[in-house]
C-alpha cells in the first residue's frame, strides 16, 4: 500500500496550490480519503473529506469557500485545491484513506509554507 503526496512547496499569500495523492496497493473506488495538516507544535487536523464514489465532501470550517477536494477513481488519485491561501495554512499536509473494517492508510505528507 502506498499514498505519495505530492505539490506542495512556498506560496505568497492569496497564492494557489493543487495538492496531488496517488494511491496504490488497495482497492480505492471502495475507500473514502481525507486531507489533513499538522502545523509546528499543533496537533494533526482534519482538512478535507470525500466519499468513496466522491459525491458527497466535507470541510474544516478553516478552508471551506476556499479548498476543494476531489477525487479520481479512474487514475486512483485524489486532489487538494488550495485558494487564497494564508500563512496560517502553513502546515505538513497528509492524505489519508478511510474504509471501515479495514486499516486506515497514510501518506507521508508534503509541506505546504504560505509566507511572502
Amino acid at each position: 500500500v502506498q499514498l505519495v503526496e505530492s505539490g506542495g512547496g512556498l506560496v505568497q499569500p492569496g497564492g494557489s496550490l493543487r495538492l496531488s495523492c496517488a494511491a496504490s496497493g488497495f482497492t480505492f473506488s471502495t475507500y473514502a480519503m481525507s486531507w489533513y495538516r499538522q502545523a509546528p507544535g499543533k496537533e494533526r487536523e482534519l482538512v478535507a473529506g470525500i466519499n468513496s464514489a466522491g459525491g458527497s465532501t466535507n470541510y474544516a470550517d478553516s478552508v471551506k469557500g476556499r479548498f476543494t477536494i476531489s477525487r479520481d477513481n479512474v487514475k486512483n488519485m485524489v486532489y487538494l485545491q488550495m485558494n487564497s491561501l494564508k500563512p496560517e495554512d502553513t502546515a505538513v499536509y497528509y492524505c489519508k484513506a478511510i474504509r471501515r473494517g479495514k486499516n486506515d492508510y497514510w501518506g507521508q505528507g508534503t509541506q505546504v509554507t504560505v509566507s511572502s
